[in-house]
């Protein structure tokens, strides 16, 4: 299993000092429409990816197209994107080529919380998301493709260039929470797990001992229960 390592800077006041935070319980609250306002995850791995599988929790009242998950490197500014286009409608980006899933918006969903994975394996090319634990039919895009090792994964915006390029419309407004990566196809076993909050698989890019840097207006504070 390929090691996908991140590193914390969690910088608080203007000294710019650095502070470790556990994350368990807790939630990136994106307060305001912003071109700036973002998490950064800084991915670290000794291969290119031949397989992956994205999971997170959010909360949001938006109506308007939103990113949820961008990986950007400096060959491919959308080397992996899960953006929701509208209610009911989410992409799924890998290396630069997208696909599109429809659901029924907020089906099985809890207190408006919305949680999806989304897997991509490259020998078949085949992309899989679940919303709220239900599979959605399965697509195809970018077989054989392999995903650059040495990107930027950002939450709250998405990346027109690495670590760049924000768009305000293109924003999320809300809550997220529950941000999971792991280097491999996951079973539906593990995504129930991971919907459900209770054990999860081994993940390689967890919030819960996450490695991450809050630059704009983000706040962290304990999920509402």
């Amino acid at each position: 299993m390929v090691k996908l390592q991140l590193w914390l800077l969690v910088f608080t006041g203007l000294s710019g000092a650095v502070a470790q935070t556990d994350l368990e319980g807790q939630a990136f609250i994106f307060p305001k429409e912003s071109a700036d306002a973002h998490v950064v995850l800084e991915m670290n791995c000794n291969r290119p990816l031949q397989n992956f599988t994205v999971c997170l929790r959010y909360f949001t009242d938006l109506t308007r197209p939103y990113s949820l998950f961008s990986y950007a490197s400096r060959a491919q500014e959308n080397e992996i994107l899960l953006f929701k286009e509208k209610p009911g409608e989410l992409s799924l980006t890998v290396g630069g080529e997208w696909v599109v899933f429809t659901f029924p918006e907020n089906a099985g969903t809890s207190r408006g919380w919305e949680h999806v994975c989304a897997s991509w394996e490259s020998a078949t090319g085949i992309a899989e998301l679940w919303v709220n634990w239900n599979p959605l039919p399965r697509k195809g895009l970018q077989k054989g493709y392999s995903v650059s090792n040495r990107g930027l994964v950002v939450l709250g915006q998405e990346q027109d260039s690495v670590g760049g390029g924000f768009d305000a419309k293109q924003s999320f407004v809300g809550e997220l929470t529950k941000v999971n990566m792991w280097d491999l196809v996951t079973a539906m076993s593990d995504v129930r797990a991971a919907s459900a909050d209770s054990q999860l698989p081994h993940s390689d890019l967890s919030c819960d001992d996450l490695q991450y840097q809050i630059k704009g207006y983000v706040v962290l504070k304990p999920l509402l229960r």
